[in-house]
């Protein structure tokens, strides 16, 4: 390996802290990418949640207080997974640091927090900053991006976005703060997974000018640290149903986001039909892209065809991996940051990049809007609120 050397910061040593050190140890999976990352601090309120990264021998720095690992020199780019009223803070002080920024979403709690971030990238123009993002990189939903990219769709129909998780369908998980307000933010599951539903409509330049928000607070309780009921107050399930425009016609756009979405673990789906054409991908068959044309059926004639086509394992960066084997997630984590460090030093090109601070801070004003729909029952204009 001879890429640039870059020195990786975790702040929040969970679930996904974890996965992205697993990410990076699996970077020689990559060909030619023009990045050497090397994971060298990792920062965690709890103690306990730093012997995980002390098995990594190129871990230089554990520490419990963020400010420390901002102010470590061997640290340039800076990856953050913490509870989301903890965003604007945290994500400020790295900009201001000086180091790149791979955020989690939803940046920031709410409308004004991301738009706090936004106002310092501003005042740091030499910052770089992104918001994680996976489910786009799978090889499959890839070729959904460009297939739609190529002009294929024609007069485009419709076109639906969907993360379906269900996590919360039992109903005796205790209450953590995903499930409270003054945590996750007014806007719930969207606040928490409602990024991967619009990463790609809005990269697509799918903008919505209006919205219809029909929202769920399904499970309304949920134990407490002793056992005892407490309140659940946030939305579990949102489909935001919106006018959005492609080629300048305008057409209909549901994304739904869900976190109790029975028969499915972790799902991702992409589906655009057009007059000429159509495609869709779903997580669920990592491997299969199904794509829709009007064919010639030898003895029948001309006929509507939904064809299936196996897409590999090849994403935005190539990697040693034979074309023909499938994806998964932990691939699409490294796709992401393979994408992600790309742009940092300027070698992305045209693939398919991180959501960028604007799209993210967009999407705050698109929940509001399906919050207001919902409690009004009436189209809201993302614009107006």
């Amino acid at each position: 390996m001879t890429g640039k050397k870059v020195g990786i910061g975790i702040i929040g040593g969970g679930l996904m802290g974890r996965e992205i050190a697993a990410a990076l140890r699996r970077w020689p999976a990559l060909i030619d990418h023009p990045v050497e990352p090397e994971l060298v601090a990792v920062c965690d309120i709890n103690p306990a949640a730093l012997e995980f990264f002390e098995r990594i021998d190129t871990v230089q720095l554990t520490t419990t207080d963020h400010h420390e690992l901002l102010a470590d020199p061997r640290v340039d780019v800076v990856y953050i997974a913490v509870r989301h009223d903890l965003h604007e803070r945290l994500y400020v002080d790295t900009i201001r640091a000086g180091k790149a920024l791979l955020a989690e979403k939803p940046f920031g709690i709410d409308r004004a927090a991301a738009d706090a971030v936004v106002a310092a990238i501003a005042e740091n123009p030499v910052s770089f900053v992104r918001v994680s993002s996976e489910m786009p990189f799978f090889p499959g939903a890839q070729w959904a991006v460009d297939y739609v990219r190529s002009g294929a769709l024609g007069r485009i129909v419709e076109a639906n976005c969907s993360f379906l998780h269900s996590s919360d369908i039992d109903v005796d998980k205790p209450l953590n703060w995903k499930r409270q307000k003054q945590f996750c933010g007014n806007a719930g599951v969207l606040n928490d997974l409602g990024m991967h539903t619009w990463h790609v409509p809005l990269r697509l330049g799918w903008t919505p000018e209006k919205v219809v928000g029909i929202l769920q607070d399904i499970v309304t309780e949920r134990p407490g640290p002793d056992g005892t009921p407490q309140p659940c107050d946030t939305w579990d399930n949102a489909v935001i149903h919106s006018w959005a425009r492609h080629d300048g016609a305008p057409f209909p756009l549901t994304t739904q986001t869900k976190r109790i979405a029975p028969g499915h673990k972790n799902t991702w789906e992409f589906e655009a039909i057009g007059m000429s054409g159509g495609v869709r991908f779903s997580t669920k068959n990592p491997k299969q892209v199904e794509v829709f044309a009007v064919i010639d059926v030898p003895g029948v004639g001309r006929e509507q065809s939904w064809q299936k086509i196996d897409a590999g394992s090849q994403s935005v960066w190539p990697t040693v991996t034979g074309a023909n084997f499938e994806s998964g997630f932990s691939d699409a984590i490294l796709q992401m940051w393979a994408a992600f460090l790309a742009e940092y030093v300027g070698e992305l090109g045209d693939g398919f990049g991180c959501v960028r601070p604007d799209e993210a801070a967009l999407t705050h004003r698109l929940f509001a809007a399906a919050i207001a729909s919902h409690e009004t029952g009436t189209l809201v204009a993302p614009s107006s609120v």
